[in-house]
């Protein structure tokens, strides 16, 4: 079981710090992620971390992702948030396997139910 907490509202130019809690499983081998849909649009990759990290372009410079195996958790530090961050956030984690490709939904087994992110302008 994933729980995902530090959603809400912010004004644009603002900070907020996802964490997710990770529960019934090690996720010391794991991929860990997060990805994030806004209204009629398709789940989106934000960033990655497992033996590297990755980011989308869209939030590179601007957010950071980190682990705590010790606490099964990860986090999303998110800076200078801008209206089009506005979606409801969501974390993932699957063991990592060689050759998977980290930002495609469809590789990540266990999800976390999210948390809404609201920027304003």
């Amino acid at each position: 079981q994933l729980q995902a907490s530090g959603g809400g509202l912010v004004q644009a130019g603002g900070s907020l710090r996802l964490s997710c809690a990770v529960s019934g499983r090690t996720v010391s081998s794991d991929t860990m992620a997060w990805f994030r849909q806004a209204p009629g649009k398709e789940r989106e990759f934000v960033a990655a971390i497992s033996w590297r990290i990755l980011y989308a372009d869209s939030v590179k410079g601007r957010f950071v992702i980190s682990r705590d195996n010790a606490k099964n958790s990860v986090y999303l530090q998110m800076n200078s948030l801008k209206p089009e961050d506005t979606a409801r956030y969501y974390c993932a984690t699957t063991l990592t396997a060689q050759g998977m490709d980290v930002l495609n939904v469809y590789e990540y087994r266990y999800w976390g139910q999210g948390t809404q992110v609201t920027v304003s302008s």
